[in-house]
């Protein structure tokens, strides 16, 4: 399921990074890649504050949109 359907607060694993080229590079260097422990720190209008890799990053509902869990 993507990772804007996950609950606030829920420890959540990333189970694959969809995209083409460019998006999927950017999101996998800022952390989020396979296997990796991703935590939904708050919501406003879709788009999320995410704990990944001990660091937090705002994530618009679109780039969350590719991000499976």
């Amino acid at each position: 399921m993507p990772l804007v359907l996950a609950r606030q607060g829920e420890e959540n694993k990333i189970m694959a990074v969809r995209g083409k080229g460019e998006t999927k590079r950017f999101l996998e260097s800022m952390g989020f890649v396979e296997g990796a422990s991703i935590t939904i720190v708050s919501e406003f209008d879709g788009n999320l504050i995410v704990n990944v890799k001990d660091a937090r990053v705002a994530l618009s509902k679109v780039l969350a949109a590719k991000i499976m869990i």
